[in-house]
This record gives C-alpha cells, sequence and structure tokens, in this order.
C-alpha cells in the first residue's frame, strides 16, 4: 500500500501573475486599468498643451481642489456596490456643512462639536433613507431624488435664503488650507509605505501557513517599490516652495486634507476586503436573493450602505466648508454629486452592483480633478468642462457594461 504524498501549492511567479492580470481583463474584469491609462493620458496633455500644469503650486491644488467630491465618492460606493443610487449626497454634504457653520458662527461651540454634529447630521440623514429603500421598498432613485430636491430648500432655510455664513475657526480652515511641514510629509510616506509592506507581507505569511497559494516576494518588493517611488516623486515636488514671496509666507508640504483622505481610505477599505460587514455587502450586491437566503440581513446593509454614504458627504462637506471658508446655498450643489457619482464609476466602481472599492473613488476623483484643473488653465469655461466629463463618465459606464456582457460570456460572473 503506497502512501501519497501532499504536494504543497506551487507559488507562482511574476510570470505567471501577469499572465493572470491579463486573462482578467481579456476576460472583463477591468477593474482600475481604465481610470490609470485615464488619468496617464490625461496628464500627458495637460502637460504638453500647459506646461504649468505639473508645477509644485498646480500640484497641491490637485488635491485640495478634488478632496470633498473625492470623500463623498469614496461614501457614494457602498451604495453602488448594492444597485442603488444616492442623487441627495451633494446636498445632503451641504446641509451637514451648513449645521457646521451655524454652530461656529452663531452659536460659537468649539469646532469638534460642530464637527461630530455635522457627521451626526449626515447619520440620521442616511437613517432616514436606508430605511426609505430598505423598509418601505421605495426605490433609491425616487427616496434620493426627493432629498435632493428637500434638502436643497433645507440648505436655503439654514442660511436663511441665501446669506453667506462665513467660517473662521482655525482648526476647520487648516483642513483644506495648512500643510504638513516638509519632515512631517517625509514622515507620512515612510509611514504609508511601512505600513503597506507590513500588510504585504502579513498577508504572504497567512496565506502560506494555511497551505494557500501567495504572492511571490519579488512581486510584494515591486508593489512596495513602486510606491515607494511614486509617492516619493509627489512628496519631493510637495516639498519644493510654492509661495511666490517665500520671504514673508512659506508655502512646502504635503496639503493637511490628504492624511485625512489617506485615512479613510485605509479605514474603509479594511472594511470592505477584511470584515464580514464588507463580504456581506459584496454579497447582497451580487444577488440580493441569494444573500437573503444565506441569512444576510439585506435590509441592514442597506441602511447601513445609506448611512455609510451620508456620514461621508457630512465630512465631504465640511472640507468644502474648509476650503471655502464659508458656508453658502450653493455648497454641495452645482456639480458636486455630478462629479462624486461620476468619480466612482470612472473609477471602476458598477453602477449594477456587487464590483467596487473604495479605492475607485480615489482614482476616479483624480480623474475629474485633473479635467477641471486642466481644462481650467487651457481657459476653457464650464460648458466644455461638462461635456468632457460627461463624455468621461458615458465612456467609463460602457466600458462597464461591455466588462459585464465579457465577464459573462467568459463564464467569470
Amino acid at each position: 500500500m503506497t502512501a501519497t504524498i501532499e504536494q504543497k501549492p506551487e507559488a507562482p511567479s511574476i510570470t505567471s501573475n501577469v499572465r493572470g492580470y491579463a486573462e482578467r481583463v481579456r476576460g472583463g474584469d477591468m477593474g482600475a486599468l481604465p481610470a490609470v491609462l485615464g488619468l496617464i493620458v490625461l496628464c500627458t496633455v495637460f502637460a504638453i498643451m500647459r506646461p504649468s500644469f505639473f508645477t509644485a503650486v498646480n500640484f497641491a491644488n490637485l488635491f485640495t481642489q478634488g478632496a470633498a467630491v473625492t470623500v463623498i465618492a469614496m461614501g457614494l460606493v457602498f451604495v453602488l456596490l448594492l444597485g442603488e443610487i444616492d442623487l441627495s449626497a451633494g446636498f445632503a454634504s451641504g446641509v451637514c456643512a451648513a449645521v457646521l457653520a451655524i454652530l461656529l458662527a452663531e452659536q460659537g461651540q468649539p469646532w469638534y462639536v460642530a464637527v461630530l454634529a455635522a457627521i451626526a447630521t449626515g447619520t440620521v440623514i442616511g437613517t432616514v433613507l436606508g430605511v426609505l429603500v430598505a423598509k418601505l421598498g421605495i426605490p433609491s432613485f425616487v427616496v434620493t431624488l426627493a432629498a435632493f430636491l428637500g434638502f436643497q430648500g433645507l440648505v436655503l432655510v439654514l442660511v436663511e435664503g441665501g446669506t453667506n455664513i462665513s467660517v473662521r475657526d482655525e482648526t476647520i480652515l487648516a483642513i483644506s488650507n495648512n500643510n504638513l511641514s516638509p519632515v512631517l510629509s517625509w514622515g507620512l510616506l515612510a509611514a504609508g509605505v511601512g505600513g503597506y509592506a507590513a500588510i504585504q507581507l502579513l498577508r504572504a505569511r497567512k496565506r502560506t501557513k494555511r497551505g494557500l497559494i501567495a504572492d511571490p516576494m519579488s512581486l510584494i518588493a515591486i508593489r512596495v517599490g513602486a510606491l515607494a517611488v511614486l509617492g516619493g516623486l509627489a512628496v519631493y515636488a510637495l516639498n519644493l516652495e510654492r509661495s511666490r514671496n517665500a520671504a514673508l509666507v512659506s508655502l512646502k508640504g504635503v496639503p493637511a486634507v490628504v492624511p485625512i483622505i489617506i485615512v479613510l481610505l485605509v479605514i474603509w477599505t479594511f472594511v470592505l476586503r477584511r470584515t464580514a460587514f464588507g463580504r456581506h455587502l459584496y454579497a447582497v450586491g451580487g444577488n440580493a436573493e441569494a444573500a437573503r437566503r444565506a441569512g444576510i440581513n439585506v435590509d441592514r446593509m442597506k441602511i447601513s450602505a445609506f448611512v455609510i454614504c451620508s456620514s461621508m458627504a457630512a465630512i465631504g462637506g465640511i472640507i468644502a466648508a474648509s476650503r471655502a471658508s464659508s458656508v453658502d446655498p450653493n455648497t454641495g450643489g452645482s456639480n458636486v454629486l455630478l462629479y462624486a457619482v461620476g468619480a466612482a464609476v470612472i473609477g471602476g466602481t458598477s453602477l449594477f452592483g456587487g464590483k467596487g472599492r473604495v479605492l475607485d473613488a480615489v482614482l476616479g476623483g483624480a480623474v475629474v480633478a485633473v479635467i477641471e484643473n486642466g481644462m481650467g488653465l487651457m481657459g476653457y469655461g464650464s460648458d466644455i468642462k461638462f461635456i468632457v466629463t460627461g463624455s468621461v463618465l458615458l465612456l467609463a459606464a460602457s466600458v462597464d457594461a461591455l466588462s459585464r456582457k465579457r465577464a459573462a460570456a467568459t463564464g467569470l460572473r
């Protein structure tokens, strides 16, 4: 009687990983590839046509310009993962920003009380929207469209029909207007690269212990090295003097809003990828009925997604108020919602549910910010900006639809 020897799975090489990724792309799993390629093309075109696009001043402006939209888009990812939509996220951010401004300017409350109240307002808004969608069965499009109109009126009420409420609290203003010191900027990069490397190594070690196939060390080294190089170039550029009169005011370092976005990205990525809540959210988005039969509380998942979306909209509203140093009836209005939804979809989040990452919102937000910024430098007005951004959004939605068809045809979905 011969004993069978159990063989451990062979560790994949870089070549096999590249081949596997290419097969997934051909099978319809595009991921963030279209957004990354689009970002490279847009930056190249704008850099050629307007050399000032790649100056240190403009590079820093890109982060502050797209921060609020990116944060709102992060929250929208959770709703889109369920195949739902939140059309009220823009004006919900305006309502929360108005609550912040009133407590600071008119009630004299400290900044932390105003911030907590603004986020709590977003949480209440998300709970109400989620209950209407999950418990009453009203389509999210109808509920959030009604909220879009209602919140627009509520902002007018809060700012007394159209006045401008100034925000003078130094802590709030620092969010979008201050920078980290050059030393702290390098420290942030070191912490980010070190943390990413630790996560990659820990993940590989756990998979190896469980007898699963883990990424080779060479591939992990390439990922960490790429992050270190790209991050190093970005920090170096941001640490250059951006002030026109450095003798009076020095302007160096990573914008203070960047670590806020990074922290939110890490937290929500962990929630989606490493918790039961995240797995359940993907399951509901993929097939709500199957998830319900598997014992997942679908209604709770829907309510939670709307709560997260509106709470993130509140944070986006705080960032917008910080950048403008005020709140008015247009806060959260105009093109904020369109850009936020566009950022999530352009980044790779599917409108059909079940597919998306928080990172998609960051990549899509970068694309939207580059379009807005680059076309502004070229002297184009809002009309051309809207046309171009709308075209990019339509292209992203088309890629999503075609990818789903391709995945269904190849049996990957």
